[in-house]
């Protein structure tokens, strides 16, 4: 069917078709029209059902948005875009900005204008943006003036790219352009396998990548895991830490409070502290963040209010069980465990409260299919570790990238992790494929290693890795420990962790060295960024 897209960039970088993922929409609930448009399921309808009036958007500063509010402001951003920057269809917009009611209002109308949103994020510096601007071939940027200097900066070789700032009282801001503009706006009719978002991702294991999402892929996530795992309200209060530009805070920030006619905070800073304090201030139900921050709040409890939580979701990297029992214990509030990807969009195995289990990522979310598989493609049999495989209403479409065919693979889709399941359906996560270690003959799991580190009380956080051994000819187990305290830091402390894991674990999977570290190397998103650490054993 012909689209609406003007613009046929995307359209044009797809993966080949044999390179393509294969979808199932085999869910009730999951056959849409050829032609929708995101914004209609998530904001557009609530208007035509009379919801206008409902709280929609919070922020510090007595920012108070109700549905009709953003749906206003949605659409003279949407003119503006389309009568005085001349976006068409299809076009590419970038969007820098901290997690704000402006960046969230700008995303959505550039989608309601059957643009392209490529959202970035608030800590990149000018060479990674260059490299967005070039890839995703980007025309025009949306920007919180506080952030331009760098957006300026990765521009400098790109002059033809217009910037457009906003939160800002300059005369041709968007601010300023908006109150020339028509509240009203038709909301472009694209087909529902039109590109919506470029979202980049957040380079754990090197360059990053750009995922291509639809209009369709978007919603799907909304009637899987959103529908079936969250479970939202109308009167939840979500907030989190994750950026806008992470599909894991788009979605649990955005796509499904809006989806579900429920409201979102969103903070502009949110460490653990301020998340904990938001929580209390403006009764948050439903939280998305890190294993890292849960792990640091909850020592923080007894000084906070957080009995308005029922949900409490993380993902990004796997959730050390010892962190899962604690908060339990401290709030019971179970939280929800799950694994999704930028190339997926969001979570795809995860659990309902009700379901989950300890030390358990959870069960495939209803809607997705996983298995676990041998190098070959192969199914293995139950409690064998293996790649994790799916297959659902979304997947990997790469822009333009060889690694297309190593992330899909006859129809499935190969996240890059190894993991095991067990009789009832649960997933357990062993490790990234790229972090199982292979030392004398054994193969052991970093993240295992890693959590046995953590069980300790001298230990905030851990990172394992593989670290060649020349003389022996094999690997050795190396852990780069960050201590809770400067004192910590000698020989001894390493010996005695040494053997703190001995007495939980295997002793052979026992770090063979131990580095304590001021901090690990993180993406802006929070996740370890592992390979520079095995390049930085490589090296020793």
């Amino acid at each position: 069917m012909e689209g609406a897209h003007v613009d046929r960039f995307a359209e044009d970088h797809l993966p080949p078709p044999d390179a393509m993922p294969d979808l199932r929409f085999d869910l009730a609930g999951l056959h849409y029209p050829q032609r929708m448009n995101a914004v209609s399921y998530l904001l557009d309808r609530h208007i035509e059902d009379g919801r206008g009036e409902r709280r929609c958007i919070v922020a510090p500063g007595a920012i108070d948005w109700s549905y009709g509010d953003l749906h206003r402001a949605v659409n003279k951003i949407a003119n503006v875009l389309v009568r005085d920057l001349g976006v068409v269809p299809g076009a590419r917009v970038l969007l820098r900005a901290p997690n704000s009611p402006m960046l969230a209002a700008c995303w959505l109308a550039v989608l309601k204008a059957g643009a392209i949103a490529v959202a970035t994020m608030p800590l990149y510096r000018s060479s990674e943006l260059r490299y967005i601007i070039e890839k995703a071939r980007i025309g025009l940027a949306l920007c919180d003036a506080r952030l331009g200097e760098e957006l300026k900066s990765a521009c400098e070789r790109n002059p033809s790219i217009r910037l457009i700032w906003f939160n800002s009282d300059a005369p041709d801001a968007v601010e300023a352009l908006m109150d020339g503009a028509h509240e009203d706006f038709e909301t472009v009719p694209t087909a529902a396998d039109e590109t919506a978002l470029i979202a980049f991702t957040s380079g754990t294991t090197g360059v990053p990548k750009a995922a291509m999402h639809f209009h369709r892929d978007l919603i799907a996530t909304c009637d899987t895991y959103g529908k079936h795992v969250l479970r939202a309200r109308p009167d939840d209060l979500f907030t989190g830490s994750p950026p806008l530009a992470f599909t894991y805070g788009l979605g649990g920030l955005l796509l499904f409070p809006l989806y579900a006619g429920a409201a979102t905070l969103l903070l502009e800073q949110a460490n653990p502290e301020q998340l904990l304090h938001a929580v209390g201030e403006f009764g948050v139900t439903t939280v998305f963040t890190a294993p890292i921050a849960y792990r640091t709040m909850c020592p923080m409890l007894e000084r906070f209010d957080v009995s308005s939580l029922h949900t409490c979701v993380s993902a990004g990297e796997t959730l050390p069980k010892i962190v899962f029992d604690e908060w339990l214990e401290r709030t019971k509030v179970p939280i929800l465990d799950g694994i999704g990807s930028t190339e997926m969009l969001h979570i795809f195995i995860g659990s309902p409260r009700e379901k989950v289990r300890s030390g358990s990522t959870g069960r495939v979310v209803a809607g997705y299919l996983a298995q676990i598989h041998d190098d070959e493609g192969h199914p293995l049999p139950i409690g064998e570790v293996g790649r994790l495989a799916v297959k659902g209403p979304t997947g990997c479409k790469y822009l333009d990238d060889e690694r297309q065919r190593a992330y899909v693979q006859n129809g499935w889709n190969y996240p890059g992790d190894a993991y095991r399941i067990d009789e009832d359906g649960y997933f357990y996560y062993v490790a990234r494929t790229d972090d199982m270690i292979v030392s004398a003959g054994y193969n052991i799991s970093g993240p295992e290693v890693e959590q046995a580190l953590l069980a300790h009380a001298h230990v905030r956080e851990a990172a394992v890795v593989s670290k060649p051994d020349p003389v022996h000819g094999t690997n050795i187990v190396k852990a780069y420990v960050v201590v809770v305290a400067a004192e910590h830091r000698h020989a001894r402390k390493a010996d005695e962790l040494r053997e703190h894991v001995k007495a939980l674990i295997a002793p052979f999977k026992a770090p063979r060295e131990i580095e304590f570290v001021d901090e690990l190397p993180r993406t802006h998103t929070g996740k370890v960024q592992r390979y520079k650490l095995r390049e930085r054993a490589s090296s020793e």
